[in-house]
């Protein structure tokens, strides 16, 4: 078993990462758990409030394979969370993997965890500019970027960016990773039963409820 990290900031997007963390924990039953720097609420960009598991105090950056970094619309109050940048920090000169979608990156700069390594990134040029630690002689306009133990995303190419995590870890996810055609199904194809085990859990479940 494999653990993942998906750090939790101010604004963060669920958008850019659940094609990722999803075929993480429901195609391979893998572990992921949301940590921030803090024991409080953040909320998404699509407004979904959320409680962390732990905190970077709790846990340090080795006790997982791959740390997920979600895009932001606001990269400025994760930019500038010290005790989040102090936990990538820790993370340099390790095995770990990082994956960072679109504005995400700039925090992987400022951490040092970037230095040297081609990237991309969905941030505005603007920004990048302003901060001398982004290496913009490293930056590369492309989708999705991997270089050594760091892959990272323009927002737009969330699947191509989760198909990249995943063939890191040699995941077995086809040659048509969540770009099914409903026209390549027939009738038999899309209706759905559970085994005789999976039926019996669930009716055992239904007991617990009022009928």
């Amino acid at each position: 078993m494999r653990k993942f990290a998906v750090m939790l900031y101010p604004l963060f997007s669920l958008q850019e990462i659940t094609c990722l963390t999803s075929a993480l924990a429901l195609w391979f039953d893998e572990t992921v758990e949301f940590i921030a720097s803090e024991n409080k609420e953040y909320q998404s960009e699509e407004g979904l409030r959320v409680l962390p598991a732990k905190t970077t105090a709790d846990v340090k950056i080795t006790d997982y394979d791959c740390v997920i970094l979600p895009g932001t619309i606001n990269p400025l109050p994760a930019l500038f969370d010290e005790a989040l940048i102090d936990f990538l920090r820790s993370g340099v000169g390790t095995e770990v993997v990082f994956a960072a979608i679109s504005s995400s990156p700039i925090l992987l700069s400022k951490s040092g965890v970037l230095k040297g390594k081609k990237f991309t990134s969905g941030c505005f040029m603007q920004m990048a500019d302003t901060f001398s630690f982004v290496e913009m002689d490293n930056f590369l306009h492309k989708a999705v970027v991997e270089d050594g133990n760091v892959i990272t995303g323009i927002g737009m190419f969330f699947r191509e960016f989760a198909e990249a995590v995943l063939r890191r870890f040699d995941y077995d996810i086809g040659n048509h990773f969540m770009r099914a055609d409903p026209a390549d199904f027939t009738e038999e194809d899309l209706t759905f039963y559970w085994s005789e085990e999976d039926y019996r859990e669930f009716l055992e479940e239904l007991k617990e409820y009022p009928m």
